[in-house]
Order: C-alpha cells, then sequence, then structure tokens
C-alpha cells in the first residue's frame, strides 16, 4: 500500500491518486460512500442544478467551478471529477488530522465529512478536534452535530450524519 502522505504525480489517473493519497483500503472505501449520498437514484447530476442553499451543483455534488451554464457531463467525465477531488479532500483531512493515517474507516468518513461541508469547516470541527486529542469515539459522535442546512437541519443530512458515524465507528474499540 502507498504512502497517504506522497503527493500523486502530475499525469495520475484521479482514481490512483486516491489510491495514492488514502491507502488502497480506505480510497476503496471512500468513493462509492461519498457517490452513494451525493447521486439521485438515477446517478449523478449530469446537468447542473441548484442544491437546497442555492449552490450551484453537479455530478456528485460537485460545486467547484458549477454554473448554470457549465456544460452537460457524462456518468464518466462525473466519476473522474469525483476522485480527483476526494483525492483533494483525503489529503486536507490527513493535513487536519494526521493521526487518521492507517484507520481507514475513520479517514473514510472524515472525508466524507468534509467533502460535504469544506475543508475550512471540517479543519475547525469539534469532529477533527476530537480525532487530534485521540477521542475516536468522540469524534465519530461529533458527526452527527452536522445535520444543517441554511441553519435548518435536513433529514437527508441526518441520515447522512448516522451513515458517516457508523463508518467511523467501524473497528473500533467498545
Amino acid at each position: 500500500m502507498a504512502s497517504p502522505d506522497r503527493a500523486p504525480r502530475a499525469g495520475t489517473s484521479p482514481l490512483t491518486a486516491l489510491a495514492i493519497t488514502m491507502g488502497v483500503a480506505a480510497a476503496a472505501l471512500t468513493t462509492p460512500f461519498v457517490a452513494r449520498w451525493e447521486d439521485g437514484p438515477a446517478g449523478p447530476a449530469l446537468v447542473p442544478y441548484r442544491d437546497i442553499v442555492g449552490v450551484w451543483t453537479q455530478c456528485s455534488g460537485e460545486t467547484l467551478g458549477v454554473t448554470a451554464r457549465s456544460p452537460k457531463e457524462t456518468p464518466e467525465g462525473c466519476a473522474l471529477k469525483l476522485d480527483r477531488r476526494l483525492a483533494g479532500f483525503a489529503q486536507a483531512v490527513a493535513t487536519c488530522t494526521p493521526t487518521l493515517r492507517g484507520r481507514d474507516y475513520q479517514w473514510a468518513a472524515a472525508t466524507s465529512l468534509a467533502y460535504n461541508i469544506g475543508t475550512a469547516a471540517y479543519c475547525k470541527s469539534t469532529v477533527d478536534r476530537r480525532f487530534d486529542a485521540g477521542n475516536l469515539r468522540g469524534a465519530c459522535d461529533a458527526f452527527l452535530m452536522w445535520d444543517k442546512a441554511g441553519g435548518k437541519a435536513v433529514a437527508g443530512l441526518a441520515n447522512r450524519r448516522r451513515a458517516e458515524r457508523d463508518l467511523c465507528l467501524t473497528g473500533l474499540p467498545r
């Protein structure tokens, strides 16, 4: 398994970059987990749409550079974008929370949270602080705090946070 702190080389495929960043096991957990929450029943959103707080979004929750006039994407293009972006978020999580290296389930859950709330919010979160303090169970429980959008509780986010918490708790001692 590649070291998670080794930066992917230019020209590396997005999926390979994610595996280099996180390690094969964590990468294999992260992409389908995030896609399950970000994609609709028909798969990724190929055309831009406004999310529940009005942010232009496309593919599997991608917001970077998305506008009303963004071109229609293909399912393959969406998959590449997701892998590429997740590699960046996985690196950011590793920087904020280096104690997660080698903890595949916790790293995958934290990367999913960071992808959804943003790196800055994740790095300032109770989740990150508790991981840094070695309180793994407490960090997993803190995922449940992130169930709001636009200041209002959202059932879909509550469901996602419970799933992220469950993923995070995997493999931890009772």
